[in-house]
């Protein structure tokens, strides 16, 4: 029998939205404390000096951000293989011109010399592409700390429940509120440009699908068919939505909208639930959860007319939620085990599963734009948080919440680079 609990949890929060009111009162947006909880065995032993002249802690957010990847033991520099300075020039239209180095202690070689300039208000940005900068060169792989997660937050207590969509730093920090509500808000997913959001919100108290552009707040209703609108992913190229909506029986499927035209195609029909879609890494498939084996599976389907699903996951008695790694090569998603819900990682070459997290109800995991790292919501004592954990498993970390709790992240795309951070 399948379990609707974790697998409609949508559906179920459509049944209490009815219940609540709408707030438009202005507070304060929940803060993430940062706590890594493993990482690897032999960490790379790197100093990181304070710059010279720089109003701002840049060389302090440079060290949590190699610290929390979990492959860096950030100290001395008579221990280290490694060590950073910088220099921070403030200029009269207040921007700031950052100049920094890398130099292999073990060798003397100066491995990086750059500088990057960043508006008034970008500091901590321009410290975030400095760790990019550096990690990349020392690991050898591209890092997300310059990126940022979505997230909702949820306070207070029924019937007085606050709802946030929220945007923050990747390291939880500079986090600003998108919109607020006292009914529930959900299913946030990020533009391929990473300007705008598509979402779930029940503030006409049905479910409605939103796209909202982060910057300027402007936003649009998508889908607001009557039952079910839940579940927005966007298509590789921007210009459609994958979602699940239901028919006049109330079943659930899954259908492309248009965006521009509003056009709607219905890919899936059939008796079982099919939902969850998200979209394969060259926008020709669309993976989904369906009960039509007898519980949670996912699921592919061509977007091409004619199309029959074909099966993907078949370890264990549940597979739901699924997320592509941004390589196509990789499934993440929530599975079943010893009782507990967990996030896994498939590969989708040759079928083999890994679980990587370790808590009891793990859910909507989201993988980082380097592939690296996978983001997903964890509830410890009764308290809802977010929590990451590296794609090979070796690295672990968890976000909690200073007040209410967190749910449903998902992580921006990467955006062009610039010399000039604004």
């Amino acid at each position: 029998m399948i379990d609707m609990k974790r697998f409609s949890r949508g559906a179920l929060l459509m049944l209490c939205a009815a219940f609540v009111g709408v707030s438009a009162s202005p507070v304060a947006e929940a803060q993430l404390k940062v706590d890594i909880t493993s990482g690897v065995i032999a960490p790379i032993p790197i100093a990181i000096e304070n710059f010279s002249a720089d109003p701002q802690p840049s060389a302090e957010v440079i060290r949590r951000n190699l610290t929390r990847s979990g492959r860096f033991l950030v100290g001395e520099r008579t221990a280290s293989d490694y060590l950073v300075t910088g220099r921070v020039t403030v200029g009269a239209d207040g921007r700031s011109t950052i100049e920094y180095e890398l130099l292999n202690l073990l060798t003397g070689q100066r491995l990086l010399i750059e500088e990057i300039i960043a508006g008034p208000s970008a500091w901590r940005n321009a410290a975030h592409r400095i760790s990019d900068r550096l990690y990349q060169r020392i690991i050898g792989i591209r890092s997300a700390f310059a990126t940022r997660i979505a997230y909702v937050s949820v306070d207070g207590q029924p019937p007085s429940l606050r709802y946030q969509l929220i945007v923050a730093d990747a390291d939880g920090e500079n986090a600003k509120v998108i919109l607020q509500s006292r009914l529930p808000l959900m299913s946030p997913s990020w533009s391929p440009d990473g300007e705008s959001l598509a979402y779930v919100s029940f503030e006409t108290r049905t479910a409605t699908i939103y796209i909202q552009r982060v910057r300027t707040a402007e936003r649009r209703r998508v889908s607001s068919r009557p039952g079910v609108n839940n579940a927005p992913t966007w298509s590789p190229d921007g210009t459609r939505l994958a979602l699940t909506l239901s028919s006049s029986g109330g079943n659930l499927d899954v259908y492309v909208l248009e965006i521009a035209s509003g056009a709607l195609t219905r890919l899936t029909d059939h008796p079982a639930i099919d939902t969850e879609p998200v979209w394969s890494a060259d926008g020709s498939q669309i993976y989904f959860t369906s009960d039509r084996a007898g519980g949670p599976q996912i699921y592919r389907l061509g977007t091409e007319a004619g199309s029959r699903a074909q099966r993907v996951t078949f370890v264990g008695p549940y597979n739901a939620r699924a997320r592509l790694s941004p390589d196509g090569r990789s499934l993440a998603m929530v599975t079943r085990e010893d009782g507990a819900y967990r996030i896994a990682i498939q590969n989708l070459g040759n079928g083999n599963v890994r679980v990587l997290s370790k808590g009891r109800q793990d859910e909507s995991p989201y993988f980082s734009p380097d592939g690296g790292t996978i983001v997903y919501a964890s509830r410890e004592r009764g308290q809802g948080m977010l929590a990451t954990v590296s794609a090979d498993g070796l690295i672990a970390q968890r976000f909690a919440a200073d007040r209410g709790e967190v749910r449903e992240p998902a992580w921006r795309p990467f955006l062009p680079d610039a010399a000039t951070v604004r």
